[in-house]
């Protein structure tokens, strides 16, 4: 397996609900709606909640999404539906200077 990791940072002047509500309710039916969507085998997006003693994460939302391969990863990322449909609607919701990524291959431990 192959897993996408993003760190997302809401856009300037949305508030965190906007930015929950748009993420959910607007971009992910542009995401799932694409047919390279196929390729995705688990999708999960994580949001922050307080937590005293912990310090306020410098980001609004982790994605992990998990592919069988890399072929099948890039398949999505890499299509035209993606680059033409999917890419341009994150600069409604996301600071895209923000953006970290890392490609990985998960190795549970416990």
């Amino acid at each position: 397996m192959i897993k996408m990791i993003i760190t997302l940072k809401r856009r300037a002047g949305m508030t965190r609900q906007a930015f929950l509500d748009y993420r959910r309710d607007v971009h992910a039916p542009i995401l799932l709606g694409i047919p390279e969507a196929r390729h995705i085998r688990k999708f999960v997006v994580s949001h922050p909640v307080a937590a005293p003693g912990f310090p306020e994460p410098s980001y609004d939302a982790v994605v992990e999404a998990w592919f069988d391969s890399l072929d099948d990863m890039n398949a999505l990322f890499f299509s035209e539906n993606f680059k033409n449909e999917v890419d341009p609607d994150h600069a409604n919701f996301i600071d895209m200077s923000s953006v970290g990524r890392i490609v990985s291959q998960e190795t549970v431990v416990v």
